[in-house]
């Protein structure tokens, strides 16, 4: 089943091409990798799909709803999807119970409590939910991170360069704890990285972007 489907998406950043009618898709439950050189375009790509950028042309189809076509724009907030950040975006002054649980005002106290102790057990910080950002180590801080995005249970998780701040061998340790919880949560995933280690240890598939032509690969 085609999950997310993008025809013929065009985007220029201050007049020079981005994206010149490029058309990709991905199944329901993929784990897929873009990579590329940096300025490639990679993260403008998640930005356009979370709404955060609109394209000059092209549709953006997200679990059958189009969100973007020439006459349509639906906003973020609107299109289901969850956003892992480069430098991760958590909020300092909140814990780590407060940040997970923050796009979660529309339920009930309980509700909220029994989703951020599955969140906790999902990403293996149980225990921790009363710390702030800055007494976590880089990969809890990324965990965090990723069970906030979870938690309000997008249709699609967008994972922008999600290791970048990791030295080398938390990095391998992320990569497969970080594999577990998405096909625990039966996420479907699409993971920015410039690293093929990254795509090698998570993803089912890659896509490669360069400035120059766009080509998917197994």
């Amino acid at each position: 089943m085609t999950f997310v489907r993008i025809e013929n998406l065009s985007f220029e950043y201050r007049k020079t091409p981005v994206y010149d009618r490029f058309s990709f898709s991905m199944a329901k439950g993929e784990i897929v990798g873009l990579i590329g050189e940096s300025g490639s375009g990679k993260s403008t790509l998640l930005r356009l799909i979370a709404g955060l950028e609109t394209p000059s042309h092209g549709t953006i189809v997200l679990d059958g709803r189009t969100v973007v076509d020439d006459r349509t724009f639906v906003p973020p907030e609107k299109r289901g999807v969850g956003m892992v950040f480069q430098d991760y975006a958590l909020f300092p002054h909140l814990t780590v119970a407060k940040n997970i649980t923050f796009g979660l005002n529309h339920l009930s106290r309980r509700e909220r409590n029994l989703r951020l102790a599955e969140m906790l057990d999902l990403v293996q910080l149980a225990g921790l939910e009363n710390r702030y950002p800055h007494e976590l180590s880089g990969g809890q801080q990324q965990r965090v991170a990723l069970a906030r995005a979870i938690a309000t249970k997008p249709s699609l998780l967008l994972l922008d360069e999600p290791f970048s701040n990791l030295d080398a061998g938390l990095k391998e340790t992320i990569r497969a704890e970080l594999r577990d919880i998405l096909r625990k949560a039966g996420m479907t995933c699409l993971l920015v990285t410039h690293d093929v280690r990254d795509i090698e240890a998570i993803c089912d598939r890659a896509v490669s972007i360069s400035p120059a032509r766009v080509s998917a690969r197994a």
